[in-house]
């Protein structure tokens, strides 16, 4: 059953269900010490379970993004998946990790709360091959910082694995309209450039003199008119500081409440889209989400990597396990 649990530190909360384990809400400080809820959502359950949210705060799987037609093949033998984005696959196909009920395997209290979802993903699920476990951790680190850590291992076969966290982020708060007056800096210094289809070609594009080029600090909306319908592209995390065995991603902040997210992470990439697609979804509180009202920062693997044999590869062998870790730091300046 669907259901709704509660990390609280006493600086920060955040509600998180076991359905996708989407992170419905998650509140924290301005600079004045008022709260807001920072993620895009809705009030309950019951329109995640309708399929009104396009990937509201979910975790996606088993591979993250699209993959070409729906096809690869792995070890000689080929594989279909659903076409639920034509003409690819999106975010696992039909009912991906984000439709389907984990399983809380644990709770901690306290000043480090955390909660465990544990996913068992049979052979052949949305046509992917092998038997996979999944286990999702979220855990208040700090007074501000949210840690995910996310590991899959597979049973018997070797299978693609990319998950990524899909939380829409407006750090002025999820009610308050567009994002584009919010600034970010990005650690990369290339992207995966895409076709007509939104799929990489399998080159690298250095942003070095265009419009993708966020190595240092720049408003969202400042050259967002030159790249089509908004940025939704694949930043090859590249140039960051290393901590703790994760790398930079990005720095997100909102003028307005002078809240930042910096956010961390072990992911060879980092998908990042500026809600381009969200049109009139009626939301938490009766707020209307229009496009471009928030920003998504999804750590992964490259899209369509499958397909691709120079992108990082994303087949995780049996025995191995796949590890992701993202590290949200909020603060206010």
């Amino acid at each position: 059953m669907a259901d709704l649990f509660e990390l609280n530190n006493g600086s920060m909360l955040v509600k998180i269900s076991n359905l996708g384990c989407t992170i419905t809400s998650l509140s924290i400080p301005d600079k004045s010490g008022n709260l807001a809820d920072v993620v895009l959502g809705f009030d309950s359950l019951e329109p995640y379970l309708k399929g009104a949210a396009p990937y509201f705060g979910c975790i996606v799987g088993r591979v993250a993004n699209r993959i070409r037609n729906g096809k690869f093949s792995l070890n000689g033998v080929d594989y279909s998946l659903p076409i639920n984005k034509p003409p690819n696959s999106l975010h696992g196909g039909h009912k991906g990790f984000d439709k389907v009920i984990w399983d809380v395997v644990e709770q901690k209290k306290g000043d480090n709360p955390s909660i465990t979802f544990k996913y068992q993903s049979h052979d052949g699920e949305e046509g992917y091959p092998g038997d996979l476990s999944v286990s999702a951790t979220y855990t208040l680190t700090s007074s501000t910082t949210l840690r995910l850590d996310m590991e899959a291992v597979p049973k018997d076969k070797a299978t693609p694995v990319s998950l990524a966290q899909h939380t829409y982020w407006n750090l002025a708060g999820h009610n308050s309209g567009s994002i584009l007056d919010h600034s970010i800096q990005i650690w990369g210094t290339q992207i995966t450039p895409v076709d007509e289809n939104t799929v990489p070609t399998g080159e690298l594009m250095p942003v070095k003199g265009t419009p993708f080029d966020f190595t240092s600090e720049k408003v969202i909306g400042a050259s967002i008119h030159e790249v089509g319908l908004g940025y939704d592209h694949n930043y090859v995390l590249d140039s960051g500081e290393e901590k703790e065995g994760l790398k930079r991603a990005a720095r997100l902040k909102d003028p307005s409440s002078s809240r930042v997210l910096n956010l961390w992470t072990n992911a060879p990439g980092m998908q990042f889209y500026t809600a381009n697609y969200v049109n009139g979804v009626v939301g938490k509180g009766g707020a209307t989400y229009g496009k471009q009202s928030a920003a998504c920062l999804e750590t992964q693997g490259f899209p369509n990597a499958v397909n691709q044999p120079n992108f990082p590869s994303v087949i995780v062998q049996p025995g191995e396990t796949y590890t992701h870790t993202m590290l949200y730091e909020f603060s206010v300046e």
